[in-house]
């Protein structure tokens, strides 16, 4: 039988995810001893775990060849696409905040701003709601250097617990969303397999009713 296919976020998601599976009863140990192997059994179950960044995460459900991932709302948000978000899974919390140097304000003026991001698309929709023309500037590694070296005004980024803005005097002016793990499922997958993949749900969802505030 085909296994059922779940991707898994690598890095941090990945540790919380496998902690939800081991509280749900399943026998994680291969995935915690993976080595460099990327696609990994739990043991007694037909679920197959597939470790992957989490932009591909989207893709890999997206294109049925997982039937399910975990994935953070803040990918979700940048990269679309099309499957279920079948429920808020609770960890991975943080939140995209616009942030600016510090005692700066950042929305006086009449020039148009120009924002260092990551996350383009999060960012033009925010300031697309604001009716506000920016310049949005991608960048890729750290966001907090382009205030700091005069390349933008302000930056739309992941924040956590802010000390990294504050180390790099700034702060944040505004939150646009909050983020958190979520599990997606592949829109085929769940009508083709629901009496494989239905009952997943069900016990992931009663866990989190029983265990969430």
């Amino acid at each position: 039988m085909k296994p059922i296919r779940i991707a898994l976020t690598k890095g941090r998601l990945e540790e919380h995810s496998i902690e939800l599976f081991e509280r749900l009863g399943y026998d994680c140990r291969a995935v915690r001893e993976k080595g460099r192997r990327l696609i990994l059994p739990i043991a007694g179950t037909n679920l197959e775990v597939v470790l992957a960044k989490a932009a591909d995460v989207v893709t890999y459900v997206e294109n049925g060849v997982c039937d399910l991932g975990v994935v953070g709302k803040d990918t979700i948000m940048e990269h679309g696409g099309t499957f279920y978000e079948v429920a808020d899974l609770g960890f991975g919390k943080c939140r995209f905040a616009l942030a600016a140097p510090k005692g700066k304000d950042f929305y006086a003026g009449y020039q148009t701003k120009r924002i260092a991001s990551k996350y383009v698309r999060v960012a033009h929709s925010f300031f697309e709601k604001k009716n506000m023309d920016v310049d949005i500037v991608k960048i890729e590694g750290s966001v907090e250097l382009a205030p700091i070296l005069g390349l933008s005004d302000g930056i739309v980024d992941i924040v956590e617990t802010g000390t990294t803005l504050r180390e790099n005097g700034l702060e944040v002016v505004e939150t646009l969303a909050q983020v958190s793990a979520r599990l997606i499922v592949n829109i085929a997958s769940l009508k083709l397999r629901k009496a494989e993949i239905e009952p997943l749900l069900t016990q992931i969802e009663g866990y989190l009713k029983e265990n969430q505030p």
